[in-house]
Formats: structure tokens, sequence, C-alpha cells
């Protein structure tokens, strides 16, 4: 992980969040930090329908997509790629904890945080159920012991240890939800 440039992950997902209304009003460091929680319940709910990414039906689908290689004057490339995020990857575990962490980055972006710093000390383990590693970065994420970088610095890098654990490609993952967000309707279609 120290070799991901989280600052850079945090300026684009930031950019996106502007540019698709997700800041046209003031937002408080809790309605975001929610915001993240609910994601990780997300992942819950994920891991308890079992709803696994499935990557490698996903590269297929794009590598053989006549949309996606432009071959189809009348639809967009972009398209076949949203059709095929939809079908492999949408809902899954993998696409929540990503979700978790670009919500997170967001809020580093609003904040003008650095995200250079990591946690010494993981609260997630291989001992632990997913549902009890979840449940213990949401608690930390509502620690008020921590100041706001502390805190975006800390629950990233806990969502890549779970990744890791789970021998979960994140940033993969991170970089394809970023894309697919990037040609959502403003809102992505909802309320905040």
């Amino acid at each position: 992980m120290s070799k991901i440039d989280l600052n850079a992950l945090r300026d684009r997902a930031y950019k996106t969040a502007c540019e698709h209304g997700f800041h046209d009003q003031e937002l408080s460091n809790e309605h975001c930090l929610c915001l993240v929680i609910s994601e990780l319940m997300e992942a819950v709910e994920a891991d308890r329908k079992g709803k696994r990414a499935n990557v490698d039906w996903y590269n297929k689908k794009i590598a053989n997509s006549r949309i996606c290689q432009g071959l189809d004057p009348d639809i967009p490339k972009e398209r076949g790629y949203e059709v095929a995020y939809n079908e492999t990857i949408k809902g899954s575990i993998e696409e929540e904890l990503a979700d978790a962490v670009i919500r997170l980055l967001d809020l580093a972006g609003l904040r003008n945080l650095n995200l250079n710093r990591f946690a010494l000390v993981n609260v997630v383990s291989k001992k632990k159920t997913f549902t009890e590693n979840i449940y213990s970065i949401v608690k930390d994420i509502t620690n008020y012991k921590y100041t706001l970088e502390e805190l975006v610095n800390y629950a990233i890098t806990q969502v890549f240890v779970l990744s890791d654990i789970l021998d979960i490609d994140l940033l993969w993952h991170i970089e394809q939800k970023m894309k697919y967000n990037e040609l959502r309707e403003k809102m992505h279609g909802k309320k905040y």
C-alpha cells in the first residue's frame, strides 16, 4: 500500500464528486462518515449474500465486447464498460469496499487532508469474521480521539488490510469504480 499515491486518488475522487454535484451544498464530516459506514454495511450485506466480483468474466467481457472496442458506431464505448461492470462487479464485496475508500478519499479532498500517513496498528485480522472486521473499522470511524486526518488515513489503511486478508486487489477495484463513477449521472441518481 505504501506505493499507492493516495493523494492522487483523493484528488480524482473529489473532482468526480464535485463534477457530479455531491458538493453543491456544505456537508458535515458526520454526514460524509455516515456514508462511508453505509458502504461498509453494504459490504456486509454483499458478504451475507456471498456476492463476489467476477473479475475474470469482467475482463473477458471487456476484451471481447464490440462496444468496448469501439466497433459499434451507434453505442459509446463507455456503455459497454458500464454493462460489463453491472453484470460482473456491481453489488459485490469488492465494489462496496472500494466505495468506502472512495468516500474516504472524497472526504479527504473536501477537507484537504494529507493521505500519506498509515496506521501502525491494525484492528482487522484473519482471526475475525468479515462482519467483526467491518465492525472494528466502523467503531474506529466513530472514535473522536483521532483528528479527522488520522481517522481517514486509519480507515483507508484498515480497508486495504482487510482486502489483503480477503485476497482482493482493492486498488484495481477502486480504479474500476472510479472509472464507472465518472460515467454516471449527476448525484448518481440519488438525493445525496
